[in-house]
């Protein structure tokens, strides 16, 4: 008797390597999926912008990686004795406009390097909704009337107008994007993913028509470019999983158990054989690193410390390219 619906997940064409350089970008659920990534030591770089939520903020922000594009102070707007960026995530804002453009420009030069050796982009779509300045907007002229925000900052909801976009312009916009990306590297692969945590503040049945114009967009861009790919989280976490007990207190983040789930998902479709097992090794030695022992200086735990380096050194000497400083550090204590 099956008590999951089961679903076949197509392995990647060309799967990713841990030399493989990975930007990440979108909505909260793919912070899940980097932060993963990182702590085995796959090479990242996730959301230059922040947090993401809509296609096209996510589209903007990619190019302006490629064109390396420099942001002034003219760029922000004030709201509450705050500095803020109408296409970056509030951790980009502060009180000091010279340290919030200094903060902003140095992530895009950042992006703008990493993106040019990159070889995977996983983009994460979380809402088909937009948000756009209007005439009410006591100050626009950092993004200009009618134009595209990607974070509110709690500002008053009257300056916005909220549209749902249309499929035919998702699509467009996205391949567009893409079609610039290649230009820029052509070596880039790119996966997308819709999140799986519900917007329930544009209510359900609104959330569901924006997951739906999302999904549909993205199959429509797999169709026309062989670099693009689709991992199903969002179809795990509402279809197979299907369960209360695996969301948060909220009732609408993934907990622990459904992203982890999902991550495992992920690297049995998208991760190649010999890279998965490296990840079990590493996993080894960075729960190690995390231990905490109650008697430092016993003889049991110099052992423990000797045993771990000695691991860490051979895989560091086996695999040059990992990044074990930390871990060497620690265990050479």
């Amino acid at each position: 008797m099956e008590f999951q619906l089961p679903i076949n997940i197509r392995p990647l064409p060309r799967p990713i390597y841990y030399k493989d350089h990975i930007l990440l970008m979108g909505s909260c659920f793919t912070e899940h999926i980097g932060d993963a990534l990182s702590e085995v030591k796959f090479s990242t770089f996730q959301n230059p912008n922040g947090i993401l939520f809509d296609p096209l903020s996510g589209c903007k922000s990619l190019i302006s990686y490629t064109q390396n594009r420099h942001y002034k102070e003219s760029d922000l707007f004030q709201l509450n004795e705050v500095w803020h960026s109408w296409q970056h995530h509030s951790k980009f804002s502060g009180m000091n406009p010279e340290v919030v453009i200094r903060t902003i420009n140095e992530s895009q030069q950042k992006a703008h390097a990493f993106i040019k050796k990159a070889d995977w982009i996983i983009i994460t779509l979380g809402s088909a909704f937009s948000y756009r300045l209007n005439g009410l907007t006591p100050n626009p002229s950092p993004g200009g009337e009618g134009s595209n925000v990607a974070n509110c900052h709690r500002a008053p909801a009257q300056w916005f107008d909220k549209k749902l976009l249309e499929t035919d312009s998702i699509v467009s916009k996205l391949g567009d994007c893409i079609t610039e990306l290649l230009k820029f590297n052509p070596k880039l692969n790119f996966i997308f993913t819709v999140s799986p945590v519900r917007h329930v503040r544009d209510g359900v049945v609104e959330n569901n028509r924006s997951k739906a114009r999302l999904i549909e967009s993205v199959h429509h861009i797999v169709e026309q470019f062989e670099q693009a790919h689709y991992f199903p989280a969002y179809e795990l976490v509402i279809d197979v999983l299907r369960d209360y007990r695996f969301y948060d207190i909220d009732l609408v983040h993934p907990n622990y158990a459904a992203t982890d789930y999902v991550l495992e998902k992920f690297a049995d479709s998208c991760i190649d054989t010999s890279s998965r097992e490296l990840m079990t090794e590493l996993k080894d030695i960075i729960i190690a690193r995390k231990h905490k022992a109650f008697q430092p200086a016993t003889t049991a735990h110099r052992q423990f410390l000797r045993v771990y380096h000695e691991k860490t050194k051979a895989l560091k000497e086996k695999y040059p390219f990992l990044d074990l400083e930390k871990e060497l550090i620690y265990f050479n204590s």
